[in-house]
């Protein structure tokens, strides 16, 4: 062989691949012939040929993907970190300003997660309650909007989700939660908790699981009605262009 002559080994299981496809197509060949010259309707040939392609044929396009969709791959990432269970009061950057990534509560979850998104609940629900705080809670005896941690205060965010997202009914049916969707709770008898609906079920069911934390960091269980529900709700805000690294 001449040394500038290019030469290509062919691939076995791509020669095989490549004589189905001929094999395939002359098939779907035969058959338009046969149906044409009984028929005489050219259209039906050309449909024969278009709906007899291989699925390989076909251009495949990725499932478009959705706020929730990513909403939940953030809760659940969460989830991979060791968290201690801290609320806390401390000071914190405004905006994007975070607690030490190894300590939080259960809003943290919610925040860190749509902070992935691009998304900072501090600035969101600081900026509502400077404009109307007295639609909020005042369970802390504050007298004006705290960045520090107001947003990390589960009734202040079931307030900024009622006023800013979407409320949903609050059932007992398992299919009525979405993934993405946001719930609280009351544990024992007075404490709020939140945790977001992903879309893992439980196996055997309708019922999502939940990524929440309740004192053992952040965690991916059967939890929806272990509780009473409080709200049931769906935000989706418009996203960063760019998310931000918290600062912590």
């Amino acid at each position: 062989m001449p040394a500038n002559t290019w030469y290509h080994a062919e691939d076995p299981l791509e020669k095989r691949h490549n004589h189905a496809m001929t094999s395939h197509f002359m098939m779907i060949r035969k058959t338009v012939h046969h149906l044409s010259m009984q028929n005489g309707s050219f259209l039906l040939s050309i449909m024969i040929v278009l709906t007899g392609l291989p699925s390989f044929a076909l251009a495949q396009e990725e499932a478009p993907r959705t706020f929730a969709k990513d909403l939940v791959e953030a809760a659940i990432e969460r989830t991979h970190h060791d968290v201690q269970y801290d609320g806390s009061y401390r000071v914190i950057p405004y905006p994007m300003g975070d607690v030490p990534d190894d300590v939080g509560v259960c809003t943290d979850v919610v925040i860190r997660a749509y902070r992935t998104l691009g998304i900072d609940l501090q600035q969101l629900v600081h900026e509502d309650m400077l404009g109307h705080f007295s639609a909020y809670p005042k369970h802390w005896g504050l007298h004006k909007p705290d960045a520090n941690i107001d947003h990390r205060r589960v009734p202040n965010l079931q307030t900024f989700l009622t006023r800013h997202g979407t409320v949903l009914p609050v059932t007992s049916m398992g299919a009525d939660y979405k993934a993405g969707d946001l719930v609280t709770w009351t544990v024992s008898h007075h404490l709020p908790h939140i945790g977001i609906v992903t879309d893992h079920l439980v196996p055997g069911t309708d019922r999502a699981m939940i990524v929440h934390n309740i004192g053992g960091g952040p965690t991916l269980e059967d939890m929806l009605f272990a509780f009473p529900i409080t709200g049931h709700f769906r935000y989706e805000h418009t996203r960063g262009t760019t998310p931000t690294r918290p600062n912590h």
